[in-house]
């Protein structure tokens, strides 16, 4: 199994959804996921959580899906691709609530509004930017450009404390971490699917390189 959660960050309702890879072909899943059916590598269904952190990992919770997730995730090395709130959610926690993150990847979420001393930052950070990437990964293959731009729409952004873990870095008030690795775990804070060549690009290199 070859997954991308995707939260689309702060204004998600139940269009989230859980993308499984297979073959170079991805999907959209429209059944809950369960402990049984990602053990038979055959997860079906809606991403448990999309919208705000807590609703995430709540739903985790509810739909006992943690440990089944560490044991695809960290024990068998399972690929998989965080997006947008998909990507928060893999650090240890987030000011945006108060549950703890599945802890994949040592980071923390913050608030673009507590890190915007001026008060004129727009909030959420909506639109495309640009992407630079910080160190050479798999993720990026074939996307050596000076001017790689992605959509975004997120009101916090993911603050690692272990450089090495981020892949590329974005400037919106502050420098954060648009995108993140750790061995088989990826993340991203923008949108691929809603960035034209780019995007596709990073999809594309996610099921076929990484």
């Amino acid at each position: 199994m070859i997954g991308a959660w995707s939260g689309c960050g702060d204004t998600a309702g139940r269009e989230g959804a859980v993308v499984v890879a297979r073959d170079a072909a991805w999907c959209r899943l429209d059944r809950r996921l369960s402990p049984a059916a990602l053990r038979r590598d055959q997860p079906r269904g809606r991403p448990p959580g999309v919208g705000a952190f807590d609703n995430a990992m709540k739903n985790i919770n509810e739909l006992d899906l943690l440990n089944v997730l560490n044991e695809k995730v960290l024990y068998e090395k399972v690929p998989i691709l965080g997006i947008c709130l998909g990507m928060q959610i893999m650090t240890m926690s987030s000011e945006e609530g108060t549950l703890k993150g599945l802890s994949w990847i040592n980071a923390k979420s913050l608030s673009f509004k507590s890190s915007d001393k001026s008060g004129s930052l727009r909030i959420p950070h909506m639109g495309w930017n640009s992407v630079y990437p910080k160190s050479f990964n798999s993720l990026f293959y074939n996307l050596e450009s000076d001017e790689m731009r992605f959509y975004f729409v997120h009101s916090y952004y993911v603050d690692c404390v272990e450089p090495e873990n981020i892949l590329s870095a974005t400037k919106y008030g502050v420098e954060f971490a648009s995108s993140m690795s750790k061995d088989n775990i990826y993340g991203v804070q923008f949108h691929p699917e809603k960035s034209h060549k780019f995007g596709m690009r990073i999809l594309k290199n996610f099921v076929e390189v990484c």
